[in-house]
């Protein structure tokens, strides 16, 4: 998200997780003030390689409660980082957020996928987010071969993104029926007028489609 109007209206359809960028490259990097929301939307950061200490600076800035990870994050960056996180920002009485902070892991997908990298940060991070590998950290608009995932042995749960829009979701349909511990769907460029800017009645359409 980018847009204060339009992250209003994006909330309005009761999302579970709003996502906004702190990435220069990026065309959807995220500048200014995130207008009020409902508590029960995890508001995200992501971040691209980032210093900790950047990454802790946006999250007591905002309060997210969930931090995206789409660069080459070691397991050593991870476990830093949830550390900081607990005693800088989690913590009641330091008066800092108060609540705990989630930590997704990005990986990019294309033809095929080494599952064994993901040992190490199973102990650390809370949710595996698989994207199209591209020439972009994200946004790409169009999805990898998810029958990839039929090797996914982990019991993290899945974010799944890359490309999803209206023309996939006979496919999502398909991979929410199978043992794939899918978590959560990552909405993103299929859904915009421009980077950044959301088209709101395509995406409460697909949600309804989705819940039904």
């Amino acid at each position: 998200m980018k847009y204060p109007e339009n992250i209003l209206e994006a909330a309005n359809l009761k999302l579970d997780y709003l996502g906004f960028i702190f990435y220069e490259k990026s065309s959807r990097n995220f500048k200014g003030n995130i207008p009020e929301i409902s508590k029960n939307i995890k508001k995200t950061g992501v971040f691209v390689d980032a210093e900790v200490d950047f990454v802790i600076e946006k999250v007591k800035q905002y309060g997210f409660k969930a931090v995206q990870l789409h660069g080459k994050e070691s397991p050593e960056y991870c476990k830093e980082l949830k550390k900081r996180l607990i005693f800088d920002c989690a913590e009641p009485e330091k008066g800092i957020c108060g609540f705990p902070v989630e930590i997704f892991k990005v990986f990019g997908i294309k033809d095929s996928f080494d599952f064994s990298k993901l040992n190490q940060y199973e102990a650390i991070v809370d949710y595996f987010l698989f994207d199209t590998k591209g020439k972009e950290k994200g946004g790409n608009g169009y999805t990898f071969d998810w029958e990839v995932l039929k090797k996914y042995t982990s019991n993290i749960p899945i974010i799944l993104s890359g490309g999803i829009g209206t023309k996939e979701l006979n496919k999502v349909e398909q991979i929410l029926k199978t043992s794939l511990p899918i978590y959560a769907l990552d909405l993103n460029s299929k859904f915009e007028s421009e980077p950044g800017l959301k088209k709101v009645e395509e995406l409460k359409e697909f949600i309804n489609r989705v819940k039904k």
